[in-house]
């Protein structure tokens, strides 16, 4: 008997950016439950390992350094639990998670409306070449970076230098930048936003000082702080600044194509997963920001093609630093040793 021959088996064709959307809403609602406990387990080590820190003052600096370089962990875990809070992804209520979220940026320095509506832009934007400029990191293209004076030249390369990204800007961000609503300042909200979180970081610290004086504010507060600020960066910034990250002139942005492609998937072992609130994840974060970030682990299981999409390891990611400007023609971030010979 001769064998019909069997037409070869066509891998299914990936699913449009779009198409994933309505596919991911299913995962959409918050867990109230859950997010009580995410919470608990979050805020609570924050304040036991504050109370050691504090007690430590009396035993050793070194080991006061230490309780709170730990705890800086659980600061960058409280502000992606007030990042869900912005998404309206962690509670139901809206008015409770917005409140939590205010709570919560006197302990990350962080105005909760101010940055709530610079992160709004941020997803409403990201990868739009002519929409840069508010909750982004600074990219410019080679062109562009070809047509700077060498003045400009010289001031983008600082501002792109690790040292200033990963080292003093962080500190810049959270205790100088986040003072005031830049990019907002002729709307009331986000000044009375920015006032009150500033009014509220005083007066905790004021307590502080009242019963602890100076040495809790420079070896737990600034550490802890400073540390977690750092961390919050790196990841912000390995999120969206890859080789094959995703720009477009605004004529030919997508929304959803952006989300999809032009953010990373970064693996990390399950404890720094934990402690950054699974924020790595963070393709499927643009393509449905309302989904709990506790959720965003059951959607790679779930769909394998958003599991191998992206993905970035620890190593990997260090060699993004080096990447500082956008090609539009080949479509690739590249170094500035790699983009001399396209500028001349």
């Amino acid at each position: 008997m001769t064998e019909i021959p069997q037409s070869p088996r066509r891998s299914p064709e990936p699913r449009a950016a779009r198409d994933w959307v309505k596919l991911l809403s299913e995962y959409r609602d918050p867990d109230t439950t859950r997010s009580w406990f995410e919470l608990a387990v979050t805020i609570g080590p924050f304040v036991l390992l504050w109370a050691l820190a504090w007690w430590s003052l009396g035993v050793s600096y070194w080991l006061t350094l230490a309780l709170s370089s730990l705890n800086a962990a659980f600061l960058l875990r409280l502000f992606a639990i007030q990042h869900d809070c912005g998404h309206g992804a962690f509670f139901r209520n809206r008015t409770l998670s917005d409140w939590l979220g205010r709570v919560l940026g006197v302990l990350t320095l962080t105005p909760y409306d101010v940055w709530r509506r610079s992160h709004s832009i941020h997803h409403s934007s990201a990868g739009n070449l002519g929409r840069r400029g508010m909750g982004d990191i600074h990219t410019l293209t080679v062109a562009e970076y070809r047509d700077l004076t060498p003045y400009n030249r010289l001031m983008y390369r600082l501002y792109r230098h690790p040292l200033v990204l990963f080292g003093l800007g962080p500190g810049y961000l959270f205790f100088l930048q986040n003072r005031l609503p830049l990019g907002l300042m002729e709307t009331a909200r986000y000044w009375i936003s920015a006032m009150c979180t500033n009014a509220a970081i005083l007066a905790l610290l004021g307590l502080i000082f009242w019963f602890g004086g100076l040495m809790p504010i420079l070896l737990i507060f600034l550490p802890s702080t400073l540390l977690a600020a750092t961390a919050g960066v790196w990841l912000f910034y390995v999120q969206h600044q890859f080789e094959t990250t995703h720009w477009e002139a605004e004529e030919d942005w997508q929304l959803h194509d952006a989300a999809l492609h032009g953010s990373s998937h970064y693996v990390m072992p399950a404890v720094l997963q934990w402690l950054s609130a699974n924020i790595g994840i963070h393709h499927v974060h643009h393509l449905h920001s309302r989904i709990p970030f506790y959720r965003l682990p059951r959607v790679l299981r779930d769909h394998a093609d958003l599991a191998t999409g992206n993905r970035m390891t620890i190593r990997e990611s260090f060699q993004n630093a080096r990447l500082h400007l956008w090609d539009e023609d080949s479509r690739r971030l590249l170094s500035f040793r790699e983009a001399r010979t396209l500028i001349g």
